[in-house]
């Protein structure tokens, strides 16, 4: 397989349980050595799909390959390439770093286990940790050795479920330089999360809602369709000004940042206009502001009537 082939190439996958639309015909294709972001509230279908693409839940309609293996007849072709990473912890609080590994090892059958094991703790900085317990490990070091017991079988995909919840910033950005270290040598990621920095790190960003994916590009491509215009306004004893400013023409969402308010909406005529008429009066410096990706994320909840 080489670079430009499809990691990943899904069409049509529909899934339901109990009579309920989870997953709506999805259709996604990711290349090798991409870091995709999947984007949604809770209950929108994000791990639902990324079993169906690893195998574990068979799909009701639609067809795909994932690794080259066909997603309904070779899960257990699929599972042996593939790192898998829960959101909750699920090691052994009472081994040491290594003697979890070892286990991890063991259980693939991998060969030259114990080589394999020191250049895992080497790559992610816990080779001076290997002989501390588990359960004695911050959020951000037990988040380090879930990653390392993931990837120890060298996996063509890495699938990671909200891998960073409860864990603190600085944990989390040197978690983010290792998944791109990994994407230069080639693995591919698929990440659900719920954080707006997190999906700003990815290639590319799957936004689902209601099991339905409504949007994949990068970063700037998913802002740019959003068709979102935003503005800023700043000063002192802002106090109610946001929930006048919510009342005026092509006001769509706006939210305190400080002594700042970022106001966005969909008109941007109106709301030019009306951020215009709020500066003309001398109390707030109102001035042309940068669309993020929380705001198109509220943008769509507030569509699909979500809180």
């Amino acid at each position: 397989m080489n670079d430009s082939e499809s990691i990943i190439d899904i069409q049509g996958l529909s899934k339901s349980f109990n009579g309920k639309k989870v997953v709506d015909n999805i259709n996604m294709q990711v290349r090798k050595g991409e870091i995709i972001g999947f984007l949604g509230p809770n209950g929108s279908g994000k791990t639902t799909t990324m079993r169906m693409i690893c195998g574990l839940i068979h799909p009701d309609t639609g067809s795909g390959t994932c690794l080259g293996y066909d997603i309904r007849d070779a899960h257990k072709d699929i599972k042996h390439k593939i790192g898998y990473m829960t959101q909750k912890f699920s090691l052994y609080e009472d081994l040491t770093i290594k003697e979890n590994l070892e286990f991890v090892a063991r259980a693939y059958n991998l060969p030259n286990m114990n080589n394999l094991i020191q250049e895992t703790l080497k790559g992610l900085g816990l080779l001076e940790r290997q002989n501390q317990l588990t359960g004695v490990l911050s959020g951000g070091w037990k988040q380090r050795l879930a990653l390392a017991a993931s990837i120890i079988h060298k996996p063509a995909l890495l699938l990671l479920d909200e891998p960073t919840a409860g864990v603190d910033p600085k944990a989390r950005r040197e978690f983010w330089d290792q998944i791109h270290k990994l994407a230069a040598q080639g693995l591919t990621v698929l990440v659900s999360t719920h954080y707006m920095d997190e999906a700003e790190r990815c290639h590319r960003i799957a936004y689902i809602l209601y099991g339905r994916m409504l949007e994949v590009g990068t970063l700037d491509e998913v802002i740019t369709r959003s068709n979102l215009s935003t503005w800023t306004v700043s000063g002192e004893k802002l106090g109610d000004l946001g929930t006048e400013i919510k009342t005026m023409p092509g006001v769509g969402q706006v939210t305190y940042f400080g002594n700042t308010l970022h106001v966005t909406g969909l008109d941007a005529q109106s709301l030019e206009k009306s951020m215009s008429e709020l500066g003309a009066q001398g109390t707030y410096k109102v001035e042309p502001g940068k669309t993020t990706l929380e705001d198109v994320f509220i943008s769509y909840m507030e569509k699909a009537n979500i809180k």
